[in-house]
């Protein structure tokens, strides 16, 4: 393993390409801890000491933010507004057919469709600032009665709040440089880097609050959890597709076999934030009808049910209903993501077919079939491994940051492998090696 890594850094650009995408990773974990200007520094820290802001809702949005949200630095924002841009283009395919079009353009639509995505990050940006902005000049915030801002005037609000976008799109531009001058996708290495951030404290927490002997129980289901993750991100379903012979002019083309590769997880980790989105919506309706602090007046009855029931997250309900919303958001996100008729289309017209399959209606019934069963095996895995954090606050008082499972282990383990075949990939270009044999 060392002698491959050594193999790496001895490929000039390969070299050139890691220290460059090393260099922006640590320009991004310096910015996550620059307090943006008007900002209480101390009070911050005193209010997140208080440990008010831990699990739930806070612990979901900080997370994708590498803990730069709840620092109210300068990348507070982290890249969810490009996240955010980028699957909501994404969907609107389905619903406008300018969009689709563009998309089966090839590469100069996808550069319009980037583009579209660049203005909706800026507009999503700019709303999620000011929606920081507000929270953090009432004390909403951090739930904690200090003041966060030094300044509660407009303009430094204002000013604020352009920080705060313009922190956004820098990230932007950032994840952009390191797709083409670095290695691996930068929007899904940034985020590998924010959820890594969290790691040495959710270990640590549970180190110090339940001891070893439960530390050393969640390293072994933690490394299991990788290891079947690893084995279902690699699976597939092979459709074979025979193309037939053509004569075109003195050439004879076609008469090879290929196939259809269809993973077991199509959907990737998409449906396990959709559920969790939805299920933030009554914590977000707790949170704002709540009593003023030192009020004798009792929570509505609506909002203790809301508490009972979503509040905690360690309720049934509240399991079963985020395990069926993510087999269903599974299901959903295929359907619109894998379109058998146009792959039916594509083969009927380069002379491709199903061996046993009829050309036509028939292929794509079968690959209606066959994509109904796989990922009806998808959407377990991915209900089974979005529970993972929500069993472990129910067993081991675990935060809803817990390390091994639901969104950030999907995420990261999908962008370690991705991110190793492309290095390997570029290392069997030079040495015919790659870096893992």
């Amino acid at each position: 393993m060392f002698s491959a890594i050594a193999r790496v850094f001895k490929t000039p650009d390969l070299r050139t390409k890691i220290l460059f995408t090393l260099g922006v990773i640590v320009i991004y974990r310096i910015g996550s801890f620059i307090p943006a200007p008007g900002v209480n520094y101390d009070n911050v820290q005193m209010c997140l000491a208080s440990g008010e802001t831990e699990g739930g809702l806070y612990s979901f949005v900080n997370m994708f933010s590498g803990g730069a949200m709840l620092q109210v630095s300068i990348f507070a924002l982290g890249i969810m507004p490009y996240i955010t841009a980028a699957i909501i283009t994404q969907l609107l395919r389905v619903v406008i057919p300018r969009f689709e079009r563009l998309h089966k353009e090839g590469a100069e639509g996808q550069a319009k469709l980037t583009q579209y995505t660049r203005y909706l990050t800026i507009a999503l940006a700019l709303l999620n600032a000011t929606t920081l902005s507000t929270l953090a000049s009432s004390g909403a915030l951090l739930n904690c009665n200090l003041p966060l801002l030094t300044d509660n005037s407009i303009p430094s609000i204002l000013l604020l709040v352009l920080i705060l976008t313009t922190g956004a799109v820098v990230l932007m531009w950032m994840g952009e440089q390191i797709t083409e001058r670095g290695v691996g996708n930068g929007m899904s290495l940034m985020i590998f880097i924010s959820i890594a951030a969290g790691f040495p404290a959710g270990l640590g927490q549970i180190w110090t609050t339940q001891g070893w002997q439960t530390f050393a129980i969640v390293m072994v289901v933690g490394l299991l959890t990788i290891m079947a993750i690893v084995f279902v991100e690699d699976s597939q379903r092979r459709v074979p597709v025979q193309y037939a012979k053509r004569q075109i002019g003195r050439r004879t083309v076609g008469g090879t076999s290929t196939y259809i590769p269809i993973k077991v997880n199509m959907a990737g980790v998409i449906p396990v934030i959709f559920a969790s989105s939805i299920l933030m919506l009554p914590q977000i309706l707790i949170q704002f009808n709540q009593p003023a602090p030192g009020s004798q007046e009792e929570p509505k009855e609506w909002v203790v049910w809301l508490q009972e029931y979503f509040g905690t997250q360690s309720h049934p309900v509240y399991m079963l209903i985020f395990f069926l919303l993510t087999i269903g958001f599974t299901y959903f996100y295929v359907t619109i993501t894998f379109n058998p008729q146009d792959i039916s289309d594509n083969m009927k017209r380069y002379g491709g077919f199903i061996p046993g399959v009829r050309a036509g209606r028939p292929t794509v019934q079968y690959l209606e079939y066959v994509i109904s069963r796989i990922t009806f095996v998808g959407s377990l895995y991915l209900g089974v491994i979005a529970m993972i954090p929500l069993v472990a606050f129910v067993l081991i008082g675990a935060n809803q940051n817990f390390p091994f499972g639901g969104t950030s282990i999907l995420i990261m383990v999908g962008v370690a492998l991705t991110t190793i075949k492309q290095i390997n990939a570029q290392m069997e270009q030079h040495n015919y090696e790659g870096l893992l044999r």
